[in-house]
């Protein structure tokens, strides 16, 4: 076993180490570049791969929440493929992940485990019992009824607003997503690197309600080949209670299935009960269920 730096020409090899590992978690290739070619200096991020046989079986990192407020907050992910497991590869990058973040004053990490990894990561520290549910939906299967828009609504792709519009909705629209801390520093030059300009964004299938100038709800679109992923589902806090996210969400599927997407993937908080009612209407069915984890440093 050799463990590394991940480097932009991993990008093939780390793509298929995870859908092995979350077929429901879309990635592509071009994303997984993306991110690692993507340097935020303020995450002091560190990226590794473990290679076997001279192949990559897993991958590991670790880094600063630059999108909170609260000072410290770190995130950790670690995956390895199903046939090199139990031989010590996810552990010793979970030791070299913790090296690092002693350096960079980090004061919590926190990470997600299916139910098989929950164990590993209590044995490490880590303890919590936060819910996340991955569901998935076939697009082959008739969606239900899509639901009228309202008057004053104005329904275009992602591909027609700017960025600073779908900045600030998303800005806002995530400060109170459920999680152990609050979104509500999410710098704009950053943003747009991150996600705007992530190759997985698919702007033409996305979709957002507009009023006026002002998009006010919206449904976030994330491809790769027949597969798409639900990138994020928001609705500005004074248009809530009006059908927009159903609405959003109802009208990208569509276009998704028309575009030959066959199967839409999306995750949510277990406090998250407007939303998972919204993906229960649509026929989203549970896929994996992870539970999160936080560790003080």
């Amino acid at each position: 076993m050799d463990i590394r730096p991940a480097v932009p020409a991993d990008a093939e090899a780390i793509s298929a180490v995870r859908w092995d590992v979350y077929p429901y978690s879309v990635m592509s290739p071009a994303t997984v570049r993306h991110d690692l070619e993507t340097v935020v200096d303020e995450q002091r991020a560190l990226k590794l791969v473990a290679q076997a046989d001279g192949r990559v079986v897993a991958f590991g990192a670790t880094g600063l929440n630059t999108w909170t407020s609260e000072p410290g907050q770190a995130w950790l992910t670690v995956y390895v493929h199903p046939d090199h497991r139990l031989r010590g590869i996810g552990a010793a990058l979970v030791d070299r992940l913790h090296e690092h973040l002693a350096g960079i004053d980090a004061v919590r990490v926190r990470t997600f485990a299916t139910q098989a990894g929950v164990d590993f990561a209590k044995r490490r520290g880590y303890d919590g019992s936060r819910q996340l549910h991955y569901a998935g939906i076939d697009l082959r299967q008739p969606l239900p009824e899509q639901p009228p828009t309202p008057e004053g609504i104005q329904l275009v792709g992602l591909d027609q607003v700017t960025a600073r519009q779908a900045y600030e909705a998303d800005a806002i629209a995530s400060r109170d997503e459920p999680g152990d801390s609050p979104i509500d520093a999410v710098d704009f030059d950053e943003w747009v690197r991150e996600i705007w300009q992530a190759p997985g964004l698919n702007k033409a299938l996305s979709v957002a309600a507009m009023a006026g100038d002002e998009m006010v709800s919206f449904h976030a679109v994330e491809t790769a080949g027949d597969r798409a992923w639900a990138g994020m589902t928001g609705t500005l806090p004074a248009y809530r209670g009006r059908g927009l996210a159903k609405l959003v969400k109802s009208v990208a599927l569509r276009r998704a299935a028309a575009a030959g997407i066959t199967g839409a993937f999306t995750s949510n908080d277990d406090e998250n009960g407007p939303m998972l009612a919204v993906n229960n209407w649509l026929g989203y069915r549970r896929v994996e269920t992870q539970t999160g984890l936080l560790r003080p440093l």
